[in-house]
């Protein structure tokens, strides 16, 4: 094999994924860094898995066997795409140091919190720009429908249709689209704002739904620097597994409050999640009814749930 000869055969695997529809930004990123790994190590042949451990575990003295299995998660479609022309390919196996996934319990939000977030964001500065109406409108949209953040930031101006009370999320996180509607209230605020960022961005129409105050759609960087500030200011305490609240946060306060709704109301749970899967865009309905275990305000849910099911379980064995 010739120099950087790894490199090269990554980049046509990635070409010919891309050319099939998948992103692969930061699996692709990775891969070129295994690629190089393995050039400046002078690999020659078909993938090994002593290769792959090194790579999977070097320069990450610091991380945990999780880190490891994520990075040789990365691998495994790659080398299956090699052994179709190698067949001494070795494939590292799944969970290869452990699991490869560990789900933190979020901070879930109280109303006050949310209430002070949007007022504290509404005294941004400078007083009487775009600003603080853009992060109180931004924040707020995401605390009442459970966007993710890309999500919102990547929202332009035609996907909220407000005769129709929703917004168009286009091909997000799993590459699927979607509707999310929109309650009265949600919709009314955005048309406020639309009509403020309009007189701000003058001739020019804005594309972006969220924009700064040249007109141009709002950096991550920037709104998590925005939101530390504000949660610095408020002087809030996690409450979970993470070191400090997260915009993240408001997704999954979302959601729990939902459940939490339905749980009162006497909702038929299982029928409801599924339909929750998909408004938050979650790839299975599995993802959804994690909360139902991993958050503590959740766990009377799961209880009931299971107290059903070993009643229909004794009344079967009794029959």
């Amino acid at each position: 094999m010739t120099k950087n000869a790894m490199q090269r055969r990554v980049q046509n695997y990635l070409d010919e994924r891309r050319r099939l529809g998948y992103a692969l930004g930061g699996a692709g990123a990775m891969l070129l860094n295994f690629a190089r790994f393995a050039d400046k190590v002078g690999h020659r042949g078909p993938l090994t898995l002593k290769l792959i451990v090194d790579w999977a575990k070097e320069q990450s003295t610091r991380a945990t066997p999780i880190t490891w299995t994520r990075r040789a998660e990365i691998i495994r479609p790659f080398a299956k795409f090699c052994s179709q022309q190698e067949p001494k390919t070795a494939i590292p196996a799944c969970g290869m140091f452990g699991p490869a996934h560990r789900r933190l319990t979020p901070h879930i939000y109280s109303d006050k919190e949310i209430a002070d977030l949007l007022a504290t964001a509404g005294k941004l500065p400078p007083e009487g720009s775009l600003r603080p109406a853009t992060y109180q409108t931004l924040f707020g949209l995401i605390a009442a429908t459970g966007l993710r953040c890309s999500e919102a930031l990547k929202l332009i101006c035609s996907d909220f249709d407000d005769a129709q009370h929703r917004l168009t999320i286009r091909e997000t996180k799993y590459r699927k689209s979607r509707h999310v509607y929109l309650h009265p209230t949600v919709t009314a605020q955005l048309l406020r704002y639309g009509k403020l960022r309009d007189r701000f961005t003058g001739k020019v129409p804005a594309k972006h739904l969220f924009v700064t105050r040249s007109g141009t759609g709002l950096a991550r960087s920037t709104v998590e620097a925005v939101f530390a500030q504000l949660r610095n200011e408020l002087g809030w305490v996690a409450r979970g597994g993470h070191t400090a609240p997260r915009i993240h946060d408001l997704r999954h306060t979302f959601i729990c409050k939902r459940v939490k709704l339905w749980q009162r109301d006497g909702t038929d749970i299982d029928h409801a999640m599924i339909a929750l899967s998909t408004y938050v865009g979650h790839a299975g309905v599995s993802h959804t009814y994690w909360y139902l275990t991993a958050v503590p305000d959740l766990m009377a849910v799961t209880a009931k749930r299971f107290e059903r099911y070993a009643s229909k379980a004794e009344e079967a064995g009794n029959a």
